[in-house]
């Protein structure tokens, strides 16, 4: 996915709003979920979003109903926030994402570190 579709943080919704939420959930929320998982309490540094919101794609189709979709996805903290550490954020976003030339293959794969 190149720069321009992709657009900024901010057209992607991350606001000095998500920036206070974000640390509010990871204050609450201190460790990574898939090393819990693997019995290892490893600091979470990034809280991801589960199923992907697709903010500015939903904006860029001026389309209410999609807006509202991807609000909803992106501050649902109860179902669709994960706290995870810097691996296994960029593991799982570059498998759906289809980043480094892989293949796009959404679902929950679990990255081993």
């Amino acid at each position: 996915m190149d720069a321009a579709t992709r657009g900024t943080a901010h057209e992607r919704g991350y606001t000095s709003a998500w920036a206070k939420a974000r640390a509010g959930y990871l204050g609450k929320h201190p460790l990574c979920v898939h090393c819990l998982a693997e019995g290892r309490a490893v600091p979470a540094s990034v809280v991801d979003h589960i199923i992907n919101h697709k903010f500015k794609a939903a904006m860029d189709s001026g389309d209410a109903a999609a807006i509202a979709k991807a609000k909803a996805l992106f501050w649902d903290s109860e179902n669709n926030w994960q706290p995870l550490c810097k691996p296994h954020h960029d593991f799982k976003t570059g498998t759906e994402e289809g980043a480094f030339g892989r293949r796009e293959r959404p679902g929950k794969e679990v990255f081993q570190i």
